[in-house]
């Protein structure tokens, strides 16, 4: 017997919260000097005249942070095949250098496959958490 948790072992409302990362002032200006260069990503002074007040992330590279703790403690464990994609994104707080992040994962809905009863698509709302719990 496996200890992978499978389609059929997955139910509608289970919560699980996961990962740490914290975020410095030095990766988010690389990540956004090679992908999201807008002033308040890559220069502290900017930052801090913009409405953020400071330097804070591309949403884009806290999907990838985000990511990095999926693949590092959701992923191993469960028999996945991948996604499908995102039905919503939104970047709702911004992550600034300091901030320790983790996922919280809701299982939402369970789509079976119209030809194998044994796989399937879970759709999960997922949220990046600061280390005050926040989103």
């Amino acid at each position: 017997m496996s200890d992978l948790v499978h389609f059929e072992d997955v139910e509608v409302g289970q919560t699980h919260r996961f990962g740490r990362y914290e975020v410095t002032a030095e990766e988010i200006i690389e990540y956004a000097r090679q992908f999201d260069p807008q002033p308040f990503h890559v220069d502290e002074e900017a930052g801090r005249q913009s409405h953020f007040g400071g330097l804070i992330a591309s949403g884009w590279h806290t999907g990838a942070m985000l990511m990095r703790m999926v693949c590092e403690s959701a992923i191993p464990g469960h028999a996945t095949n991948g996604a499908v994609g995102f039905d919503d994104l939104k970047w709702l707080k911004p992550v600034r250098p300091g901030d320790v992040l983790s996922v919280e994962n809701v299982v939402v809905e369970k789509v079976e496959s119209r030809s194998r009863r044994d796989i399937g698509v879970v759709k999960i709302a997922g949220r990046v958490l600061n280390q005050a719990g926040r989103r």
